[in-house]
């Protein structure tokens, strides 16, 4: 049984080397559910000795990275060495959030303050990275180019508020009669927590109608408005981020009328631009696996990760920066590097359903998983040149 848990958890700090937005929760669930008496081990003690080990001078850690993998002494000093730097701390792939709820396990179950003290820098790295605005930033207190901007991309700034709000309301696994903060940081948690709401309202993206629509994976601090990142991220409506958004907005008791407003937008946004009778397909090419995203009537509903800004309608991009409209019109690396196509959107229905009865009946869209996508009804083309 230590066996297979010590796996789980090793499991869970590898999974932020992949798809951040499906295994975000799947890496959080691995670590509330792993037994008690697991984190009452020596090797549990082994890994949280790690994590502080890789945990920066600025409270935070670097993404990407398996911190359960036993570390020689060479490796060690290596860790040990990079402790100063600066520019790497991030919460982007579930970076650092995930560290924090291992660290608080593990002060549970040992008592041993260091674990406590460590968890508590990466509360103030989390609350020391928010602008005045309310945003963050994909990486800080250093950071350049398009690092700087309001970072939603990959789920970053809904994460960082999902563990704010986490530790607000005292929920597993920030709950129970320890001591693993003092008072005075409910105050400052809430604080953040709706100053990043108030961000997330500002930045809601108003199309060439004056409706509200949905988010960019990443913002600018200073107008708000979508901002670039790599060269075939380009300003755009970005279905997977908005998502996420919009569930932590659902989440929120007592919903003021902004926060309706910006829901039921959202939710009439998404399933205007859902797209059905099409489907990503893996196919076998020349020895090689490729996708394709091909019709198959009665398929669907799927979104694509970007739509452009003029005509809401789908595009991929390749690393020339030129947004193409059909996947096979850009380059293998790219078309299978990267995930162009999602469903993530579709799980929002039932939650937003029993929001909408919970606290705003009256104005219910009415959308249906069920209906045609856009593309069906002559909301956007999906050929345009």
């Amino acid at each position: 049984m230590k066996k297979y848990l010590k796996c789980i958890i090793a499991v869970a700090f590898v999974l932020s080397c992949f798809n951040p937005i499906m295994e975000a929760k799947r890496k959080n669930a691995e670590i509330l559910n792993t037994d008690p008496e697991f984190f009452m081990t020596e090797e549990a003690r082994r890994i949280g000795d790690q994590v502080l080990l890789y945990q920066r001078v600025t409270g935070g850690w670097p993404k990407n990275i398996d911190m359960a993998r036993p570390l020689d002494e060479k490796d060690a000093a290596r860790v040990l060495d990079e402790k100063k730097r600066r520019n790497d701390s991030t919460t982007d792939n579930n970076s650092t959030t995930i560290q924090m709820a291992y660290l608080a396990r593990l002060y549970k179950a040992t008592g041993d303050v260091k674990y406590r003290d460590a968890f508590r820098r990466g509360v103030d790295f989390l609350l020391s990275g928010q602008y005045e605005n309310g945003g963050w930033p994909q990486f800080w207190p250093e950071n350049r180019g398009y690092q700087i901007h309001i970072t939603y991309n990959d789920n970053a700034m809904v994460n960082t508020m999902n563990v704010i709000r986490d530790l607000m309301y005292g929920n597993a696994p920030y709950d129970g009669d320890s001591d693993l903060l003092t008072p005075d940081y409910r105050k400052r948690l809430f604080e953040s927590f709706y100053r990043g709401v108030e961000c997330i309202l500002a930045t809601q993206i108003v199309d060439r109608n004056g409706n509200l629509t949905v988010w960019c994976q990443q913002h600018y601090r200073d107008t708000y408005v979508p901002a670039p990142a790599r060269a075939y991220e380009l300003p755009s409506y970005c279905s997977a981020e908005s998502t996420g958004i919009l569930a932590l907005l659902m989440e929120i008791p007592e919903p003021d009328y902004r926060i309706k407003r910006a829901v039921h937008s959202g939710m009439r946004w998404l399933d205007d631009h859902k797209i059905t009778g099409y489907r990503c397909k893996r196919v076998n090419k020349n020895g090689f696996s490729d996708t394709r995203f091909v019709s198959e009537p009665g398929a669907g509903p799927v979104w694509a990760r970007f739509y452009d800004l003029v005509y809401a309608e789908p595009y991929v991009c390749d690393r020339d920066g030129i947004p193409r409209r059909h996947l096979d019109q850009i380059g293998y690396e790219r078309r299978n590097g990267y995930s162009w196509y999602n469903n993530g959107p579709a799980r929002l229905y039932d939650i937003y359903k029993k929001w909408c009865d919970k606290w705003d009946p009256c104005n219910d869209e009415g959308i249906s998983l069920s209906s045609p996508g856009g593309n069906e009804r002559g909301i956007m083309l999906l050929d345009r040149e």
